[in-house]
């Protein structure tokens, strides 16, 4: 391959990859222009806006307070999640079910 034949080739690369950006430059140049010239549009709500209840002018804005005495009832005692085996022999039922065996492991040793 000769030296003059990859100039042109070379050449003929620059002057398409010229006319490739000239191009893009004349279509970005158009697109501004015809933005410019356009009269600015107005953007669609896609749902309708919210409607106040009938009667809502006549209620209060806030919530009404519940009533409460601030104490923690007393009266029931805390029970174990896991009642002791006498227990369970009364007829104690257990708050939680027994763990999936995948989360059960053996006991640690002491060393």
């Amino acid at each position: 391959m000769s030296a003059d034949h990859s100039k042109r080739t070379a050449i003929k690369d620059f002057l398409f990859a010229s006319a490739l950006v000239t191009t893009g430059l004349v279509i970005a140049g158009l697109s501004l222009a015809e933005l410019r010239t356009r009269a600015p549009q107005q953007t669609a709500q896609a749902t309708q806006p919210l409607q106040s209840t009938p009667g809502a002018e006549t209620k209060s804005p806030s919530p009404a307070e519940p009533v409460t005495t601030g104490t923690r009832p007393s009266k029931v005692p805390p029970e174990p999640a896991r009642p002791d085996a006498e227990a369970q022999k009364s007829g104690a039922q257990p708050a939680l079910p027994p763990a999936p065996a995948e989360k059960t492991a053996e006991p640690i040793k002491e060393r």
